[in-house]
């Protein structure tokens, strides 16, 4: 008897968005052989993880329109996240995480013969950020959903990542990261939501209808941000939010004209120029041309994600004056800070409203993080590029700064170098903008991302804002989500987790203090062992097949995996290294703890000392893992081209977390959050989070060292000589002049003489004040691995006391104190 069309609807509708096996099996069939156009004998690795992606979109698109569906009826507050960069990893598995489905999609797939793994390993990792500011934010997007927070990101799509990093000779070398080449099925283009975004040209001067002073801005070019969104689920909710990127296009892609004319270049000439924009994270801006299409890409993003807020404000009916109540927009760093201007444009020159309610909208719509200590990474731009490029907004920024410093006079009327000091535009040589100043001055609220951080905001870099609006300043300290690193990556763990003390830990990590009554159970910590010896087996499989280095899974596991910068001091690692290895040539009975050092992270392109250090690394590791004196005590691998997915193995395998900057220079931190969520304990300074990672877990359960910020300080103002510790300490010297000696560049002195002429000379971070601390220290951690109960337990506890760490609770926190919204359920 043929189904009746409600019941071959219904049959339908479970195909499309059905959680059962049954379900999901016909829908990969389905999206195989409708979407790719392949069946299943034929399909390729690429069709199939196409497949199941297309499959596991369905059920989030089904989730989107419902949680757009509840937004549209409730019209609730929305907070609007503007970040230059997202890290978000790969997708599937975290999808398949938060919808519940992975066991049964397993299962599904394997019916068919195809292994879901495979197609997890098989996906590229998006190339939509460089590191930390990056996956904080894609944390954040996690939490937000999860958390059923109305919320919105927006950023750029660009084509190529920051690069791709092959280690080749020992050095750095970079290539494109391609990671678009292939497609991306989770994204969803949308041509109808298009901004123009206008460029250069001049400003002219009018009245209007009701006899009211105007400026019109008539740009020398304009293209096109058309957005492209990936839906964001929560975890155990319908809640999707929304990451819109968007990508340039020129507005008349091709010139028919200069085509007939016979000018084939030319004809589509307009259109390349405008696509570059969008074309490549982080172009290099040492030349000019360089820092003009880092502000273009700054402003490109800005302009069409306040564009479209503005689309949807008026949407809901509200009033203009009433943006501010509709929206809180969050600055991640100084990268769009170009929004404080840019929205002051819009509401005047378009929206028609004055400049003291304009003013006050703006005001009341931004808030601002600050990501970073150092000045030099506090963006300025010159005055000739912004009048070349954002002239309209170039006027507006003269016209806040003049009506801000009238506010400082009146606050600090006998202090005009204060009043220079606060000046958005930095007059003390060739004029700039300086980007920071204008996020202060345009926002609400202005935060740090670690306790530590945010009082060092206060009393250096940002200080005389401090000093002016006390009011504004809190502290935020950065989380990560435990969903993607700990769940995800780490599942024998959670499992453990979940059967020990139950499953509410997965939305509150506060829950994991139980597993403080399990520390010193020998049942227990012999099965948190076999976890971790698990994991270690499978990295060491990992860096065989990536590195070619046979790794044992029983030694102390030392990784240090972060951005390759002097003040995070990969190279102080090194000459721990090295001193193990003139200990064990000096003594070749020396009874030393076996430890794999493991380290992974990128160098910037034009960061000489920094890829240097890189080769310093592979350089020790060629010599070391070949030496048969060291039999096997030491070994050093550099896992090339770090990124969230190779995290994935990373964290959980570690044993030792390196967290050793120079104190005072890290704002936060997030791996090291990550590290400890998953039992490996660190050594670190009292730096960034590490300080409240230490008040969390106890002082006995962490490895201190070294120098604190006011002691870096102090000696830095005392008048420090580098060159008289390496004269005073025999260890580091003989260290120092191995390095010197050519042993680790093939006889030829000269190749790492820049670095120690680096150390010896000038030291700016510390190094050699710090080494004979964390060589001390070092030996408390062999002592500790020494006794496995000991280890362990201290393991246990690290993990049990990370609940202030979750992302969820950064967020909850942003929402209560600055963003101002409540949760927003969403029905199927």
């Amino acid at each position: 008897m043929a189904k009746t069309k409600r019941a071959a609807d219904a049959d339908n509708l479970s195909i499309r968005t059905g959680l059962s096996e049954e379900s999901i099996r016909l829908a990969f069939l389905d999206n195989l052989f409708y979407v790719q156009g392949r069946f299943l004998e034929v399909a390729s690795p690429d069709d199939k993880y196409k497949a199941l992606a297309f499959t596991v979109r369905d059920r989030l698109l089904h989730r989107w329109v419902s949680t757009i569906h509840t937004y549209k009826k409730l019209n609730p507050r929305t907070v609007c996240y503007l970040s230059a960069e997202y890290l978000p990893g790969p997708f599937l598995g975290n999808n398949l995480l938060n919808l519940g489905i992975e066991e049964p999609t397993r299962k599904a797939l394997a019916g068919l013969g195809v292994d879901l793994d495979e197609l997890i390993e098989y996906e590229e990792e998006p190339g939509l950020g460089n590191g930390g500011l990056g996956r904080l934010a894609a944390c954040f997007m996690d939490s937000l959903a999860t958390l059923q927070i109305s919320a919105i990101s927006y950023g750029i799509r660009y084509e190529f990542g920051i690069f791709t990093q092959a280690i080749r000779d020992g050095k750095q070398v970079e290539t494109t990261d391609n990671w678009l080449r292939y497609g991306n099925p989770w994204e969803v283009r949308r041509p109808n939501v298009a901004y123009e975004v206008k460029l250069g040209g001049h400003t002219e001067q009018y009245v209007d209808e009701q006899d009211r002073f105007r400026v019109r801005w008539v740009p020398g070019e304009t293209f096109l941000g058309v957005a492209i969104d990936t839906p964001i689920l929560g975890h155990g909710v319908s809640t999707v939010n929304l990451l819109r990127l968007w990508s340039a296009e020129a507005a008349e892609g091709f010139d028919f004209h200069a085509f007939n004319r016979g000018d084939y270049y030319g004809a589509v000439t307009r259109e390349v120029r405008s696509e570059t924009i969008s074309k490549v994270l982080y172009p290099n801006d040492e030349p000019e041309i360089g820092k003009r299409l880092r502000l273009l890409q700054q402003h490109f993003f800005v302009t069409c994600s306040l564009q479209d807020m503005l689309r949807i404000h008026h949407s809901t009916g509200m009033p203009i004056e009433d943006f501010h109540k509709k929206f809180s927009v969050q600055l991640n760093d100084t990268h769009p800070a170009i929004a404080v201007a840019e929205l002051m444009r819009l509401l005047i020159d378009k929206q028609g409203l004055d400049w003291d309610t304009a003013w006050a909208v703006t005001r009341q719509t931004f808030a601002y993080t600050n990501h970073t200590l150092l000045p030099e990474a506090l963006e300025k731009w010159s005055i000739s590029l912004f009048e070349n490029l954002l002239p309209r907004h170039l006027e507006i920024i003269y016209e806040i700064n003049s009506h801000f410093l009238d506010e400082v006079r009146l606050h600090f009327p006998f202090d005009s170098t204060r009043v220079e000091r606060l000046s958005i535009i930095d007059e003390s040589g060739p004029r700039y903008v300086r980007m920071a100043h204008l996020a202060c001055v345009g926002s609400f609220a202005i935060n740090g991302v670690a306790e530590l951080h945010s009082r060092l905001l206060k009393e250096t870099v940002l200080r005389d804002f401090y000093a002016l609006w006390p009011e504004k300043f809190q502290n935020k300290t950065n989380g990560v989500t435990p969903r993607r690193f700990m769940m995800l990556s780490n599942p024998g763990l959670a499992s453990l987790l979940t059967t020990t003390i139950g499953s509410d830990w997965e939305h509150d990590l506060s829950k994991l203090r139980a597993l403080e009554h399990y520390a010193d159970d020998p049942a227990f910590q012999e099965h948190w062992r076999q976890i971790k010896h698990e994991r270690k087996a499978a990295l060491a499989a990992a860096i065989k097949q990536r590195c070619g280095v046979d790794v044992d899974p029983a030694s102390l596991y030392d990784v240090q995996a972060k951005r390759i910068h002097e003040y995070k001091r990969q190279h102080l690692n090194v000459l721990h290294i090295i001193t193990l290895y003139n200990r064990i040539k000096l003594n070749p009975a020396a009874d030393i703890v076996p430890r794999t050092f493991i380290f992974g992270g990128k160098a910037a392109p034009g960061y000489f000392l920094a890829k240097l250090m890189i080769r310093l690394i592979t350089a020790v590791g060629e010599v070391v893992n070949r030496d048969p004196d060291v039999a096997g005590r030491l070994k050093v691998v550099f896992l090339p081209n770090f990124s969230v997915k190779l995290g994935h193995g990373l964290y959980p395998a570690a044993d030792l977390s390196e967290q050793i900057s120079t104190a005072g220079k890290e704002a936060s931190g997030t791996g090291n959050m990550k590290f400890s969520m998953n039992g490996a304990l660190t050594i670190g300074t009292l730096d960034g989070a590490n300080v409240e990672i230490r008040e969390e877990v106890g002082a006995d359960n962490f490895f201190l060292f070294g120098l604190n910020a006011e002691e870096v300080e102090r000696t830095v103002a005392d008048g420090y000589r580098p060159r008289d510790i390496y004269a005073g300490n025999a260890e580091l010297k003989a260290v120092i002049d191995l390095i010197g000696s050519g042993l680790f560049s093939h006889g030829d002195r000269s190749v790492f003489q820049p670095l120690i002429d680096n150390l010896l000379q000038h030291d700016p971070y510390l190094l050699l004040a710090d080494y004979a601390a964390y060589i001390a220290c070092q030996e408390q951690v062999s002592a500790a691995y020494r006794d496995p109960a000991r280890w362990t337990r201290m393991s246990i506890l690290n993990v049990a006391r990370m609940g202030k760490f979750s992302s969820d609770r950064t967020i909850g926190e942003y929402c209560r104190d600055i963003w101002r919204v409540t949760p927003t359920p969403v029905e199927l």
